[in-house]
């Protein structure tokens, strides 16, 4: 058994167990969109390197889970946007370079749907994500899912101890300075499916920030940084946890970060759902309003889904 089939039936047990009314050609879309176009890719990674892409696995798996795998089309772009909206660099960049524009009746919002808009029909990785979910699945939904899962993803990647969207906004801001400010219908929100996104050719095909962005920080570099940091916060709030509020938020802490749903952390601990639940909004509270107002909150609050 090659390290993708070990990791595709690994992938099938937690999808099971976590989603088990949803159907199985479902679980395996989601499975082949998660071990990627090349499986051949884990036989050469060392075992550092291999329980990186297996975090980094597990990262998209939660994003797909917490925010857009049940959520409808309309309803899940929001969340998109509000989430990278909320972002306190990103939220300042936007909201300065309008107080300094001509066109200052627009909301940090509308730039911010321009910046991904140009980021799906103009990124070569996106493009090319775009391209593979169409692979993984005929489902409309589950595309549109999974495209916001990756762009989610895509934009939150640390470059430089920056998001990556920052650099895609100062790109943005090249082209507009260049060609005016593209207006985006307010009745309508962004089309995500693979096939109803079009390139302009006219943009030309890579942008001057792709050449030096992704030639110079490649995707697994990008992902090793990101996993780094999240490791370390999460260490540091597991110690906490630990010493300061309670073992079993610990350990609750600990389970959370493999996957594990509410009901299967319950059936670990060996402890009513209701006390669960109860475990995780003592977590987040701390995580919230104690831990992160000390401990780089951006950090703490982008590690917990928040």
């Amino acid at each position: 058994m090659t390290r993708a089939e070990d990791i595709a039936d690994r992938w099938r047990l937690q999808l099971q167990n976590d989603l088990p009314k949803i159907s199985r050609s479902t679980h395996e879309s989601i499975i082949q969109w998660l071990i990627g176009e090349d499986p051949t890719r884990f036989d050469d990674l060392l075992p550092n390197q291999l329980e990186i892409a297996k975090q980094a696995m597990d990262y998209r798996y939660r994003i797909l889970c917490q925010r857009y795998l049940e959520a409808g089309p309309e309803r899940a772009y929001k969340g998109l946007i509000q989430r990278l909206s909320s972002l306190f660099l990103i939220r300042n960049k936007i909201r300065t370079w309008i107080a300094l524009s001509r066109d200052r009746q627009r909301s940090v919002v509308d730039v911010l749907q321009e910046v991904i808009q140009e980021l799906l029909q103009n990124d070569h990785y996106m493009q090319q994500q775009i391209a593979w979910i169409a692979r993984c699945t005929n489902d409309p939904r589950l595309r549109n899912a999974l495209v916001l899962t990756s762009t989610e993803e895509y934009c939150l990647r640390p470059i430089r101890n920056q998001p990556l969207l920052v650099y895609r906004f100062v790109n943005y801001l090249r082209r507009s300075q260049r060609g005016g400010m593209t207006q985006v219908p307010a009745a309508d929100f962004i089309r995500l499916v693979s096939e109803e996104i079009a390139p302009d050719d006219s943009e030309g095909s890579v942008s001057l920030l792709d050449g030096q962005a992704i030639a110079q920080y490649q995707e697994g570099q990008a992902q090793e940084q990101q996993q780094e940091l999240r490791r370390t916060i999460a260490q540091e709030f597991e110690s906490y946890l630990l010493e300061r509020v309670d073992p079993l938020a610990a350990e609750w802490l600990k389970l959370y970060l493999q996957g594990r749903s509410q009901e299967a952390i319950a059936q670990d601990l060996d402890m009513p759902i209701k006390q669960v639940y109860r475990l995780r909004e003592k977590v987040n509270y701390h995580a919230v309003k104690v831990f992160a107002s000390k401990n780089q909150p951006e950090l703490v609050t982008e590690w917990l889904g928040r």
